[in-house]
């Protein structure tokens, strides 16, 4: 009985032993295997540390790959404590040299941590800086890679790009709207170390950052330095309060160039105010449109089959009076009669009161919520305005004829030049865009693109095209001929819309703008151009923003290889006006023969033959009267 009890309890130990055994030998393939990686990280984490190396930010770059905002390779300063054995000697060299004093280097010497990043003194280093550091050797002193945002063209489109703070995060404009993607995956340099911080001898391990993805801009760069360019000559010959201008393709919304004064380099963004850091006029800015805002009325006036604006017409005694208000003509007088074309070319108020007569208020303000005033274009831009449209119940007879020349609404650039985009395109309105692609940075391939957003019809194509033609002629025979262009067909309308303040009209304190479509008879590009308070000008658009409109217009056509078209209409000449003729053929004639036929040119000779053999420019070719024809003889 004795020995089967023993026997007993030998088989119970036997078989706890046993499942001890099988415990031990699963926790061991627990900890070996299952949780292995899991155990492993402790262990790093407990032994192993990390120097950063910073990813560079994505690039900016415009529609044709050049960089618009860039990344310089600097260095910055880490400590690691615990590895620094003379403290002293460290602080007084790193103060000196970073000409900080001694106590405030001490406290990032002897901070109880594992890595002290010093900041902001030892960030963004030059290299004289940090060349001295390295020399010196210093135990427990380390340089780091770090990158840091540049913009190669400093405040070329400045408010639509933005600015980076010191740790390389998007502080404004697409650096934070995009900022997701521009942002990197920081790397390191793994090293190891015992429990108090001292290096091990143990290989390091080097994991490379991963850089932000690349955006790609709707941007033109050559358009954009067009406008930087006549801006600056706008805030040096007429000390606006503020100037702008916008280029789109109409045919899809696409921005093809933005800029405002005043602008701001975001390479030196602190020494700004917040006022000018955080507007960015073109989207921002609501006021009065003036005369250019007669585009969209004259258009709803067409589609709506009310006037024949080649037969129909209108006479102008010179000022009419709505709801007890005098509305007068610009012109002393008034232009007399006139075809509704011609009120249109001459930019006539009282017409247009006519107009906005004839559409009724519910028809006029119907167009003007669909060409989309008193909304959000929906431009992929932060801080985009609604501006002012009133309220139907609220618009009475004289609210309704000034809204129809473009005064008592508010609205913002982005918003008539998308409208005016619409009137050309054939009656498609789009949301504008700014940002065409992400790519990869790495082979530079799309990883996500973004298309044109159609909203809605506004006018019928039949329309469209007699507003071209309407918009040409303004240019041609109109207050718009200071933007004629030979060759070219031009469309353009001025405006002077008289500022507000406290409900009341300032004196001698206008907005002057000028709408542009090139070519009118194939819309590539509308450009807008507005001067706020230009001092020292005559108070009239056509002087004042049609001449800077009509350089920039020049840059278009070279940056978007737009040809010569057939058809223009002909200019109506003043005594001021560059008057152009046709080169005739020369070749073959005498040279007496050849000065008679270009009576209306300067003629310059080379060789003393008899018969013209070459001429330049060629035959065919207009410039303008008094411009040099040079000959050579046989």
């Amino acid at each position: 009985m004795f020995t089967k009890k023993i026997d007993a309890r030998i088989k119970v130990i036997f078989l706890i032993l046993i499942l001890l055994f099988v415990f031990i030998i699963l926790r061991v393939f627990y900890v070996q295997v299952i949780d292995y990686n899991f155990l492993s990280d402790l262990a790093d984490d407990l032994w192993s540390r990390n120097l950063p190396v910073e990813a560079n930010r994505g690039l900016i770059l415009d529609r044709n790959g050049v960089v618009l905002a860039d990344n310089l390779t600097t260095t910055s300063l880490v400590l690691i404590p615990n590895q620094i054995t003379d403290k002293e000697t460290v602080t007084k060299e790193l103060a000196r040299i970073l000409n900080v004093n001694e106590e405030e280097m001490a406290e990032h010497v002897n901070k109880v941590t594992s890595i002290e990043r010093v900041h902001p003194e030892g960030r963004r280093l030059s290299y004289e800086v940090a060349d001295e550091i390295a020399s010196l050797n210093l135990s427990g002193v380390y340089l780091v890679k770090e990158a840091k945002r540049y913009y190669p063209y400093g405040d070329l489109l400045s408010h639509v790009l933005g600015y980076v703070g010191i740790d390389n995060q998007g502080l404004s404009g697409l650096e934070l709207q995009y900022d997701e993607y521009l942002t990197g995956e920081q790397g390191a340099i793994k090293y190891f170390s015992d429990a108090k911080g001292n290096k091990l001898d143990l290989s390091e391990v080097y994991v490379a950052p991963q850089d932000g993805m690349n955006i790609q801009l709707t941007i033109d760069y050559k358009i954009q330095m067009s406008l930087e360019r006549e801006l600056d000559n706008v805030v040096s010959m007429f000390n606006p309060d503020m100037a702008l201008a916008i280029v789109v393709d109409p045919n899809n919304g696409e921005i093809l160039g933005m800029s405002s004064r005043p602008n701001y380099d975001p390479n030196n963004y602190q020494k700004y105010s917040t006022e000018t850091l955080s507007r960015n006029l073109p989207i921002w800015a609501s006021y009065e449109p003036g005369s250019t805002f007669k585009i969209m009325t004259f258009a709803s006036a067409l589609e709506e089959n009310l006037i024949d604006m080649e037969k129909d017409h209108f006479y102008d005694s010179g000022g009419v009076t709505i709801g007890g208000s005098r509305i007068g003509c610009w012109k002393a007088g008034g232009h007399g009669d006139q075809t509704f074309l011609q009120v249109l070319e001459n930019s006539c108020n009282p017409g247009f009161v006519k107009l906005g007569q004839m559409l009724g208020k519910e028809r006029l303000f119907s167009y003007l919520e669909k060409f989309g005033f008193g909304t959000k274009t929906g431009v992929d831009l932060t801080g985009e305005g609604e501006g002012i449209i009133f309220p139907l119940d609220r618009v009475g007879e004289l609210e309704l004829v000034t809204t129809a020349f473009g005064q008592g609404v508010s609205v913002t650039p982005i918003q008539q030049v998308m409208a005016v985009s619409s009137v050309v395109n054939g009656g498609s309105l789009y949301s504008p865009y700014i940002v065409k692609n992400i790519l990869e940075p790495e082979t530079n391939s799309i990883v996500k693109t973004y298309e044109k957003k159609f909203v809605r019809n506004t006018i019928s194509n039949e329309t469209s095209l007699k507003m071209r033609y309407a918009l040409e002629s303004v240019v041609a025979r109109g207050g718009g001929r200071y933007a004629y262009i030979d060759g070219y067909r031009i469309g353009g309308k001025t405006g002077t819309a008289q500022k507000v303040e406290n409900g009341r009209y300032l004196v001698n304190n206008y907005i002057m703008s000028f709408m542009a479509v090139v070519p009118s008879n194939d819309p590539k590009a509308i450009l807008y151009v507005a001067i706020d308070n230009p001092k020292n000008t005559a108070m009239l658009s056509s002087y004042t923003t049609a001449p800077v409109a009509r350089r920039i217009l020049l840059d278009i056509i070279d940056a978007l290889d737009i040809p010569k078209q057939e058809g223009q209409i002909e200019k109506v000449y003043q005594w001021d006006d560059e008057v152009y003729a046709e080169v005739p053929n020369v070749i073959g004639l005498t040279a007496k023969e050849a000065s008679k036929a270009l009576t209306d040119f300067k003629v310059e000779y080379t060789g003393n033959g008899e018969k013209v053999v070459e001429q330049s420019p060629e035959a065919g070719n207009r410039i303008a009267k008094g411009s040099t024809i040079r000959l050579l003889l046989e």
